[in-house]
């Protein structure tokens, strides 16, 4: 199965590389990076790179579809050409899916009008500007769309899907080469459980700006 991760300066990087690393595992599944024009996309505060070698064009027919996330919306929401892309591969796609506010993207390009799905929980309102039915879930299906919430969610939403395409099998074979047994330091990885005044502080800092 191709798979087309979406690359584009401002994203960020988690949200596309682990997805990648639990999909490339997989014999079968060929991903490629693709982006409006090949070469080097920088992170969400400019200090790497990621390599995009297809463009838009290149991957019009991608089984799966992956958009990750960013804290600044407007790199996928206000670019027509990304948008109209997303639309037109989603016609085809076995799975469409995003991490973060990459779900935005999707709801941008109409993907979502009417579905239940998740983004970053700082952006979860926003998904109701563009019809979407907000749900508060590490990881949402509906029908052949699959929305992670904020970035660690990917390779979640990843090995979800994986078992579903390749049978539990594959997917428990996945994570166990990636090594995914998350144990924590601390149970903050939710605004249910962080303290207070830090989840009152990532609203006041980052909220408006992920709003879109």
């Amino acid at each position: 199965m191709q798979t087309a991760i979406l690359l584009y300066d401002g994203m960020t990087v988690l949200d596309a590389i682990g997805p990648y690393e639990v999909l490339q595992s997989v014999p079968g599944v060929e991903v490629c990076f693709v982006a409006r024009e090949r070469g080097e996309k920088r992170a969400d505060f400019k200090r790497l790179g990621l390599t995009a070698d297809y463009t838009l064009a290149d991957v019009p027919r991608p089984d799966i579809l992956l958009v990750p996330g960013t804290p600044f919306p407007q790199a996928v929401t206000g670019d027509p050409e990304v948008l109209e892309w997303i639309r037109a591969v989603h016609a085809t796609t076995t799975w469409t899916t995003s991490v973060c506010t990459g779900a935005l993207g999707l709801a941008a390009a109409g993907v979502l009008a009417g579905k239940r799905a998740t983004t970053h929980w700082l952006a979860l309102d926003a998904l109701t500007q563009f019809g979407a039915m907000p749900v508060t879930e590490r990881v949402v299906r509906d029908g052949k769309i699959w929305t992670a919430a904020g970035v660690s969610a990917g390779i979640d939403m990843a090995l979800a899907l994986v078992g579903e395409q390749f049978g539990a099998a594959a997917a428990q074979t996945a994570q166990l080469i990636i090594e995914y047994d998350p144990q924590p330091p601390f149970d903050a990885g939710s605004p249910d459980k962080a303290p207070a005044p830090i989840v009152a502080a990532l609203r006041e800092q980052f909220g408006k700006l992920l709003q879109g």
